[in-house]
């Protein structure tokens, strides 16, 4: 007799209690170090797979493939990926409307149970993702780590962020009807994240989206659409029904381009570079024939942050704080300290401190748990040493400025300090994405605000000072969505910082906090009188 293999069933699951972030995990401890070795040695395993398309279910191949290396080991196949192309982009958005025809209707406890399924599902593989992490994008394994357990946040919080958001009311009951406020989903999105945060934002601004009722098209970068499949794993196995997201790697310029402007986008969510995410934007705007809508545009594009040192701020403190914002991740975050803006008092001082900590870092294979990894690219490295060039005519090199050789030819760049750097300077104004630390000095407080919102970004700053006067100036006068008193102006917790920027930084969509849901809905109000 014949074994029928009945499908699984996936019981709601509501979220336990009330939102806290997921500890970091402490690696100092011999056994979640082992732990990591281990997840190493088995991920090291693993790489070199190929991974197919996923549109609506089903999966393929094209001719035309990336490869996903290790920025450590150039050499060092991770991925081997499909290139999705123009012709590709009709199939997704088809794939992705059939499944929207049933999913904007599904119970939004089924939604945020797949988003939970998925937390658990993560949380249990952490430490393999930590790895897939440090070989795909260079990732030591606190940088790994922070990168795990926000997209572990991101599952968390939007799950209980959809539940409040199906229970809203309006402001008043009218009398003699019955008044609602319901959020519905938009339909068809563009996802584009950026390779620096390649798992959290990744996942981040995919749930938002699906948990909303909304169905995706998912075009990773392409120098980390391993981890991407990885996670497009974990949905499938936590209960994501076919053509919810497509999984579709590819160019920008050729298949990006075209679900972006296809008539059928009804909204794109992308994190990158202000010159593509401003490209995006502007094509959006076109409406294309068949279109009735206005495509709404959710965009995060970078910075150039700066934290201000004031003269009485604690010395130790702003050291380690600017240090610890500038060479993470080797300078490779939206939200990396670029500029240290520091009062005259404190100017010399504070950049032999600097140099001191700078030469206590170390550069090498995050493999090894090194505290700065490689650039993520060629291109990256070739971009940054031209802007060290640049900075070196004009400033004073204090700490670093050479790429460093390895065996292996990865591509590694020292930690670059630059001092003596003009509010107008290139380096001072240009996003450069690097592990290069720009040092200007302000004549007083007054002109270190003057200087700190000088650029045309708005994205992250910091003030170091133990005068309340000057850091409530702060809160009236530094012009960027999130500013940190007293701390590094990286490391944004979901639930407690809220993400997204002003002016060139993006449309200021606050990522991991309350209101960002509503940027995936759209509100239908319906009114009720009784017969």
């Amino acid at each position: 007799m014949a074994t029928i293999t009945l499908p699984t069933v996936i019981l709601p699951r509501s979220p336990k209690g009330e939102f806290k972030n997921e500890p970091f995990v402490d690696f100092s401890k011999h056994d979640n170090a082992h732990a990591m070795k281990e997840a190493l040695t088995r991920v090291g395993d693993m790489l070199g797979h190929e991974y197919e398309l996923i549109i609506g279910g089903e999966r393929l191949r094209t001719s035309g493939k990336i490869e996903s290396r290790n920025p450590a080991r150039p050499v060092q196949i991770v991925g081997i990926h499909q290139k999705a192309g123009a012709e590709h982009a009709e199939q997704a958005i088809q794939a992705a409307l059939q499944a929207f025809a049933t999913w904007q209707y599904a119970p939004v406890e089924e939604r945020v149970s797949l988003l939970l399924n998925a937390a658990e599902i993560i949380r249990a593989r952490k430490f393999e993702f930590c790895a897939w992490l440090t070989y795909e994008v260079g990732k030591n394994w606190a940088e790994a780590d922070a990168d795990v357990a926000e997209t572990i946040d991101f599952l968390e919080f939007y799950s209980r962020e959809a539940l409040r958001l199906a229970g809203s009311t309006t402001p008043i009951q009218y009398p003699g009807e019955r008044n609602q406020l319901i959020y519905i989903p938009l339909g068809v999105g563009a996802v584009i994240p950026p390779w620096n945060f390649p798992f959290a934002i990744m996942a981040g601004m995919t749930t938002a989206a699906i948990v909303t009722g909304n169905t995706v098209v998912l075009k990773p970068s392409s120098d980390s659409p391993t981890i991407a499949a990885r996670f497009v794993d974990v949905l499938e196995e936590a209960g994501l029904p076919p053509g919810v997201v497509n999984f579709c790697p590819g160019s920008g310029a050729t298949f990006g381009n075209a679900v972006v402007e296809h008539p059928k986008t009804r909204f794109i969510a992308f994190t990158g570079s202000k010159e593509v995410g401003l490209d995006i934007h502007e094509r959006a705007a076109k409406t294309q024939p068949g279109q009735i809508w206005i495509k709404r545009t959710v965009l995060e594009m970078g910075g150039k942050d700066s934290i201000v040192v004031s003269a009485d701020a604690d010395l130790d403190q702003a050291v380690e704080g600017v240090v610890a914002a500038a060479f993470g991740f080797s300078g490779q975050k939206c939200s990396a300290c670029s500029r240290a803006i520091v009062e005259e008092p404190l100017y010399d001082v504070f950049i032999e401190r600097v140099r001191e900590r700078v030469e206590g870092l170390t550069v090498g294979d995050p493999a090894a748990n090194a505290n700065m990894g490689p650039v993520v690219n060629e291109g990256a490295l070739k971009t940054i040493v031209h802007y060290i060039a640049i900075g070196k005519k004009e400033g004073r090199l204090i700490a670093g400025g050479e790429i460093v050789d390895t065996p292996e030819k990865g591509y590694f760049v020292e930690p670059t300090v630059i001092a003596d750097i003009a509010p107008d300077a290139r380096i001072s104004q240009e996003e450069i994405f690097g592990p290069v630390l720009a040092i200007l000095k302000a004549q007083n407080y007054d002109d270190a605000l003057a200087i700190a919102n000088n650029t045309e970004f708005g994205l992250t700053g910091a003030v170091y000072s133990s005068d309340p006067q000057k850091l409530e100036r702060a809160r009236r006068e530094f012009h960027v969505g999130n500013l940190y008193l007293n701390r590094k102006c990286t490391g944004a917790m979901v639930g407690a910082h809220p993400f997204g920027g002003f002016n060139m930084s993006g449309t200021d969509s606050k990522a991991g906090g309350p209101d960002y849901l509503y940027l995936f809905s759209q509100a239908k109000s319906v009114a009720e009188k009784p017969r």
